[in-house]
């Protein structure tokens, strides 16, 4: 096995990051995305994060039928130089095998960072859209008022279908 140091995962100047070139780079720590070519570098999550995290996958996990399953911060290929790492997503179970995932997951949850806050609400929810990810969740851990936001895919675009600091009750994503 070799080692690649980042310097030689980077691609030559004034090339954009591909998903290839991604997947060289080595593992840091660090949350290592790709939108359009532009590489998305996020600082671990905190323990709030990891926390909510951890509970939505168990509240999930155990409300999804046999055919569904929660997965926590896969890699999901949009195209070629997008990438992103959610923090869940809920696929059907034949789409589990792979290295990452290449078709739209049924939902995507991204869990709200202050580092990320901007990107979560716009450009990877544009970019999730286009891909074709029929829901969308947003959750802001943050005191004093938690909040989910969640979207869903209504003629090829995203429409709040919940914005809520309790409860909530989904009818998706199903099979």
């Amino acid at each position: 096995m070799s080692v690649v140091t980042i310097a030689e995962a980077w691609p030559a100047a004034g090339r954009p990051f591909t998903v290839a070139d991604l997947d060289r780079i080595p593992d840091d720590g660090r949350r290592y995305e790709l939108l359009d070519g532009a590489l998305i570098v996020s600082p671990r999550p905190t323990t709030v994060h990891q926390v909510v995290a951890g509970r939505l996958y168990s509240v999930l996990s155990s409300a999804c039928p046999e055919d569904l399953c929660v997965v926590p911060e896969p890699a999901v290929e949009l195209a070629r130089q997008t990438e992103f790492d959610p923090d869940l997503v809920v696929v059907r179970m034949d789409q589990i095998g792979g290295a990452k995932f290449t078709e739209p997951p049924l939902l995507v949850i991204e869990i709200r960072s202050p580092s990320t806050a901007l990107i979560d609400l716009n450009r990877k929810k544009a970019a999730y859209e286009r891909f074709g990810v029929p829901s969308y969740w947003i959750v802001n851990p943050d005191p004093p008022q938690p909040e989910l936001a969640v979207f869903e895919l209504r003629d090829g675009r995203y429409a709040p279908a919940a914005k809520t600091p309790g409860p909530f009750t989904a009818d998706r994503p199903s099979a």
